[in-house]
């Protein structure tokens, strides 16, 4: 009976799309941490996940979407700003750090709507 509520799609794709949120505030802290490192190269989630999942869920294989990792790779995009060859634009990764948080805390309150639904089923009373 559980099952049902953990297994709707929006659950799942949400669930899928936090842990690339929580991968890309990884990437955006080492950002930020090496900004002044030379040479490092800006990290980022890889462009074809997101483009991948999509392909998938429109597809209606939803099974091959969930299996999809985010994973982190240079941000080819990235260009050098300083001469010692250091990708990192302070500001482009504080604005890339609001939108994530923005987008976890959405996917947070779609992921927790859906165990609210479970627990009002368990006991009748909204929560």
């Amino acid at each position: 009976m559980v099952d049902p509520i953990f297994q709707s799609d929006n659950y799942q794709v949400a669930r899928k799309l936090l842990d690339a949120a929580a991968l890309r505030q990884e990437a955006i802290a080492s950002n930020i941490a090496n900004a002044e490192t030379p040479g490092y190269r800006r990290l980022d989630i890889a462009p074809d996940f997101a483009d991948q999942l999509k392909a998938r869920i429109r597809a209606g294989d939803l099974d091959r979407a969930i299996e999809l990792k985010p994973k982190l790779v240079e941000d080819t995009h990235a260009r050098t700003v300083r001469p010692d060859g250091n990708t990192v634009e302070i500001e482009n990764e504080l604005l890339a750090m609001n939108r994530n948080s923005v987008e976890y805390e959405f996917l947070t309150e779609v992921v927790s709507r859906n165990i609210k639904q479970l627990k009002l089923a368990i006991t009748g009373r909204p929560v």
